[in-house]
């Protein structure tokens, strides 16, 4: 690791929020470079201020680098304990970086002694309503960027990805650039930029660039590991009334990944400006989709229904990869204009299915 990062950036940074809290001011700005060790927690109306800063986590860490207050808590799994008004500001120069792999993954985690894989999100937001992460850098995510669960009234915004472009040959050697045909290869895989999951609602997303390895932006709903460990009963599960605007990525998988299965809705949701820049990306060689609704694939417990996946407006998008839109499953109130298909990208790849999810 380089001499720049200061250790101890985990107690640092929660001495600053400690003082902050205690002189009333609930603002800490953070500046400089520093190695994060552990997870720092974020209290309700806070605002956390990056300015000029390289938070890059420490060789071997298994850890989130920023979580709410009440996460993994039993508290934080019901309505007394929903952290509020969380905000993270970035000025300047401001990156979050997972640094150096850790090799947790989603087949080997949470086995000999390995933590979840969730631990490899570089901020995790579980039962939190008002939140503000805009004007930073994501580098070299473990797995998701940026992870939220149970999250409300919240604005993602001005966040820009580099995801680790290593991959590894059968004879042990390391090269960069992501070759489809050798996805085997690929060191750190699943790495999105920016996932919203069961329970999520009333949010923007909005000016998104840079390089993802999966998904740009993930939205689904569906009731795994992760959910069963964060979900708050008295909550709702539907991913609904989500805004997302102004997308220029680079991504191995999909831009913009809307899926929902096994009970949960997925409903209201906007999509407007999809610019896939995976021709201009020298991490890459090529993706998969603009906009992916659905999926012919099992993830939940069974397909969803036109009933539980309705009311999504996709305009005003560019693909240059496979096909500008997939469409998969059962769906109802589906609009899309301004869709535009770069050289031999297909326009439309169809395959929707009856109202029942029967595939």
């Amino acid at each position: 690791m380089s001499e720049i990062f200061k250790k101890g950036g985990s107690e640092y940074i929660a001495a600053e929020i400690k003082k902050a809290i205690e002189n009333e001011t609930r603002t800490a700005k953070i500046s400089g470079d520093w190695e994060i060790e552990r997870a720092i927690r974020l209290p309700s109306n806070f605002t956390l201020i990056l300015e000029d800063c390289h938070l890059r986590m420490a060789d071997g860490s298994y850890s989130n680098m920023f979580v709410n207050q009440n996460h993994d808590t039993e508290l934080g799994r019901t309505i007394a304990g929903t952290d509020r008004n969380i905000s993270i500001w970035g000025r300047g120069r401001a990156i979050l970086d997972g640094g150096k792999y850790n090799g947790l993954s989603e087949k080997n985690h949470s086995q000999n002694g390995l933590p979840p894989i969730w631990k490899n999100n570089i901020l995790l937001f579980t039962n939190v309503d008002g939140f503000k992460v805009s004007d930073i850098s994501c580098r070299n995510q473990r797995w998701w960027a940026l992870n939220f669960v149970y999250c409300s009234n919240g604005y993602l915004g001005n966040i820009d990805f580099c995801a680790n472009d290593t991959a590894i040959d059968e004879n042990g050697n390391e090269y960069h650039g992501l070759i489809r045909d050798r996805y085997a290869e690929v060191l750190v895989k699943n790495a999105d930029g920016i996932d919203l999951r069961q329970g999520c609602h009333d949010i923007l997303i909005e000016n998104i660039t840079g390089f993802t390895e999966d998904d740009s932006i993930a939205l689904t709903a569906l009731n795994g590991r992760l959910e069963k460990a964060f979900s708050v009963e008295e909550l709702p599960s539907d991913i609904c009334n989500v805004e997302i605007r102004n997308i220029r990525t680079a991504a191995f998988c999909t831009n913009v990944r809307l899926l929902n299965q096994g009970d949960i809705k997925l409903h209201d949701i906007l999509i407007d400006g999809v610019y896939d820049m995976a021709p201009e990306c020298p991490y890459m060689d090529e993706g998969r989709y603009a906009v992916r609704v659905g999926d012919v694939k099992m993830y939940g417990t069974r397909h969803a229904t036109a009933d539980e996946t309705y009311n999504i407006t996709i305009k005003n998008v560019r693909g240059a990869q496979v096909s500008v839109i997939s469409l998969a499953g059962a769906m109802k109130n589906i609009v899309m204009y301004g869709i535009e298909a770069v050289g031999n990208t297909k326009m439309l790849l169809d395959e929707r299915t009856n109202e029942s999810g029967a595939i």
